[in-house]
């Protein structure tokens, strides 16, 4: 589809003929020989002598460039430029971070898997992940683990495919052996600090309790709810353990709702699953659409099919000139 940019220039195609027709010639006086027989001349050609003007008039040829020439300036000043097929891009209006411990006690092989198997509970928690994080296509997230120190596992991103590869790296004890919530809540809500959309969710899963944090728990989720960010949190593990390896079922939940966020405990990989599927329900995906049409400039071919006649017909001229002149 081809339109025009600037359409209303074409209201300059007939401003050649306007100008001709209603404003008044030009007229240029020129030098001339005075004949003191003159009124013999004209006696003898026929004519009687008055004040005149000589209208030079072109060609047909030298018309007809010209108006085709003045059309196809004007079409490129009206800037003409061919319309491609619309394109939709979408963009994720959530931004989120999954929070997950990774411990010395994520190593428990306590979680029950489909087959009846004991599995590893971080392997565990990365399978489900995997699946939550598949159906989350166009969100932007960023990964965060936290042992004895919270780190960024993987900036936003919206490749998820690459969270995929950062999430399969992770290993139990690479943050350190203790558990840091509060870290991870402050390091989460800073990551937010380089997020441009108003919706922002933490999930975050942990099994055991804050034992090494330099901000509490409790601190840390007031200044994500004073900032507009959402905490979903997850339980696992075994809550009737003691010391470190005894997850704090109640600050978890505390933690959620001060930010308006909901708490969950899962006890073996099904549960997890249905967790993570809860979640998906209560935080779908929300996108932003922006769409354009991409446009590609056709004013050159007017520019240059405007100079192509102009230089035709100024050779074709000379050439008539000169065989005239021979």
């Amino acid at each position: 589809m081809i339109t025009f940019a600037h359409p209303w220039l074409l209201l300059l195609l007939p401003a050649p003929w306007l100008i001709w027709r209603f404003m008044p010639p030009h007229k240029e006086q020129v030098a001339a020989i005075r004949v003191p027989f003159f009124r013999m001349l004209t006696e003898a050609a026929g004519e009687t002598p008055s004040i005149g003007a000589t209208v030079l008039r072109r060609g047909w040829l030298q018309m007809g460039a010209a108006i085709c020439i003045w059309a196809l300036i004007v079409l490129g000043l009206a800037h003409p430029q061919r319309l491609g097929e619309p394109v939709v891009i979408e963009k994720s209006a959530r931004d989120i971070v999954l929070a997950l411990d990774i411990s010395g006690s994520m190593d428990e092989r306590d979680f029950v898997g489909e087959d009846g198997e004991r599995q590893q509970r971080l392997e565990a928690v990365k399978s489900v992940m995997k699946e939550f994080i598949a159906a989350r296509d166009s969100d932007r997230m960023a990964l965060i683990v936290f042992g004895t120190k919270a780190f960024v596992q993987a900036p936003f991103t919206e490749d998820l495919q690459s969270l995929d590869g950062f999430l399969d790296q992770t290993q139990v004890g690479m943050a350190g052996p203790n558990t840091a919530i509060g870290d991870a809540i402050g390091l989460a809500v800073r990551t937010f600090e380089a997020s441009e959309v108003d919706e922002r969710l933490i999930i975050l899963l942990s099994d055991g309790a804050d034992t090494s944090s330099r901000m509490t728990p409790i601190n840390a989720a007031t200044i994500a709810a004073d900032r507009g960010v959402v905490i979903q949190t997850i339980g696992v593990g075994d809550p009737v353990a003691s010391g470190e390896d005894k997850v704090d079922l109640g600050a978890l939940e505390d933690i959620a709702k001060r930010t308006g966020g909901a708490f969950f405990f899962a006890d073996d990989a099904k549960a997890l699953s249905d967790i993570y599927a809860q979640i998906d329900e209560m935080a779908p995906r929300i996108t932003q659409s922006a769409s354009f049409r991409p446009t590609e400039n056709l004013s050159w071919i007017a520019a240059g099919a405007a100079l192509l006649v102009g230089l035709s017909i100024l050779s074709l001229l000379t050439i008539r000139a000169r065989r005239r002149a021979s």
